[in-house]
């Protein structure tokens, strides 16, 4: 509230008449004191605990029974609070983040009694962090990519029946309801495929030639219903279908998965995930890597392969084949193939063939070093944080170091920096961010200053991105089973962070 008695936000937790709240805020600028240096004033009933805030007050109005110090706590942490969701201290940014304060203030106080939370906890609550939630998430983005793959599959049948129709001089025959009445089924079929076919070919085969005649061939009758009822099939799996003049998808799916535009019969997704803690001295307190090749075969004629893999890794992973991989031929020769030669890989699902493990306290294998250094200065802290890429055959991409701020003391000031920078005021924290850190951009380091402890800078957290596996474990020949002939192939190298941080 504002010095003239005119309530900004006001929240109360026991019943109350809005008559006696707006009397009770009406009298507190008529009993405050400037005189005197308390930050709590009495009457005959209520006691008001205030704390003055630039040009605004947050007062608290309790019983005179309550407990004073517990009151000042509360108190403080409504102040601290305050920044949290406000840029600054004035009537306007408070008034249109007042239900982000309200929300909050719940949070603190329940049916009259302070709740046992802190600053970090209300931030949690508040955001609604669900680990349900981020299940549901992958849940949903796995059967978006089922859907978009049994699209593809869909498309690539009636492409192909209409090629054949061509060649053949007739009709093509109809696919899941796709019948012959009022449209032709080449027809159907070339409009499917001109929508849904766009993320396999850059371009689409030209539609068949148009009969002299009058035709109805591109109008929609009685049959166009099913195709709109397949579209939305695909809408409902997490798909959205627009037509080709309408340009590209912008649909979440297609951010999620986007397959590789030379993405062959036989595929394969090498995926590693880091999990690593240090402490802010030096010294590797754990680092934890899985990693895992996932087959995808979408071609039957190529489902009796082996793969040759090619293990430079010297830091001591643990390797294991999937139970149906023969695992004396790969401890021997290092070839991945199925137990029994006759059978065939699964077409058209992603199968988990290799994966491996490291675990270590090993320093040295830390692959990308953060050394935080706050000290304390007359104004606060000045910080020093640096980076330095311990493997030099790494390039990592999209690499952001999140360091945390005290909250309330405003923007850091930037000294020197490598890269760019970026002030989060509602989470309290600074991202150095940096494209690129490879051999030839091994180091690099970030200085600025701002009010606050030395612990308050922990921990620092990392996420990257990288094209190239940690463990060097590749896949370099693909043959047949038959006559060990050579199989094209395609490769897709995944390496991300699941956890990364400086404590």
């Amino acid at each position: 509230m504002i010095q003239t008695g005119k309530a900004i936000v006001s929240r109360q937790f026991v019943e109350m008449t809005r008559t006696r709240i707006e009397g009770l805020l009406a009298a507190f600028p008529k009993l405050m004191n400037t005189g005197k240096q308390h930050t709590f004033v009495e009457t005959e009933s209520v006691r008001y605990v205030y704390q003055p805030m630039e040009k605004l007050y947050m007062v608290l109005i309790t019983t005179k029974n309550s407990n004073i110090l517990e009151d000042l706590e509360t108190l403080r942490l409504f102040s601290r609070v305050i920044p949290e969701y406000c840029r600054a201290l004035e009537e306007n940014e408070i008034s249109d983040h007042c239900f982000d304060l309200i929300f909050a203030f719940d949070e603190i106080v329940a049916l009259g009694y302070r709740e046992n939370v802190n600053l970090a906890q209300i931030r949690t609550f508040t955001e609604m962090d669900s680990h349900e939630e981020k299940v549901f998430r992958a849940v949903r983005e796995t059967q978006e990519r089922e859907a978009k793959a049994e699209m593809r599959r869909k498309a690539k049948e009636l492409q192909q029946a209409r090629r054949d129709a061509e060649r053949q001089g007739k009709k093509a025959p109809g696919f899941g309801g796709f019948g012959s009445s009022a449209v032709s089924g080449g027809s159907t079929a070339a409009m499917i495929t001109e929508t849904i076919i766009e993320t396999d070919k850059p371009k689409v085969a030209p539609a068949p030639p148009r009969p002299s005649g009058p035709s109805k061939a591109l109008k929609l009758g009685a049959k166009g219903k099913e195709v709109d009822n397949f579209v939305d099939k695909l809408k409902s799996e997490g798909e959205t279908i627009i037509s080709s003049s309408m340009g590209k998808r912008t649909s979440e799916a297609t951010k999620v998965y986007v397959p590789p535009i030379n993405m062959e019969s036989v595929h394969m997704k090498i995926e590693e995930k880091i999990t690593l803690t240090c402490g802010r001295d030096g010294g590797l307190q754990n680092m934890e890597l899985h990693g895992m090749i996932m087959l995808r075969i979408s071609d039957d004629k190529f489902g009796r392969i082996r793969l040759h893999v090619e293990n430079e890794d010297k830091k001591g992973v643990q390797l294991q084949t999937h139970p149906n991989v023969d695992k004396k031929l790969f401890t021997a020769e290092s070839l991945i193939g199925l137990k029994n030669p006759e059978k065939s890989f699964p077409v058209n699902s992603d199968v988990g063939v290799l994966k491996w493990r490291l675990q270590t306290t090993e320093e040295s294998f830390i692959p990308l070093t953060i050394n935080c250094w706050p000290s304390e200065s007359g104004n606060g802290c000045d910080v020093n944080i640096e980076y330095e890429l311990q493997e030099d055959n790494l390039e990592l991409n999209d690499v952001v170091i999140t360091i945390p701020l005290p909250s309330g003391v405003g923007a850091p000031v930037i000294g020197e920096i490598d890269g760019e920078y970026r002030h989060d005021s509602r989470r309290n924290t600074l991202e150095w961010c940096l494209p690129v850190i490879d051999a030839k951009n091994k180091s690099g380091s970030l200085e600025f200053s701002i009010a606050g402890q030395p612990n308050d800078f922990f921990p620092v957290q990392v996420s990257f991105i990288s094209k190239k596996n940690y463990c060097n474990i590749q896949v370099t020949k693909v043959t047949q089973v038959d006559g060990n002939s050579p199989v094209r192939f395609s490769t897709e190298t995944t390496f991300l962070v699941d956890k990364y941080e400086v404590l």
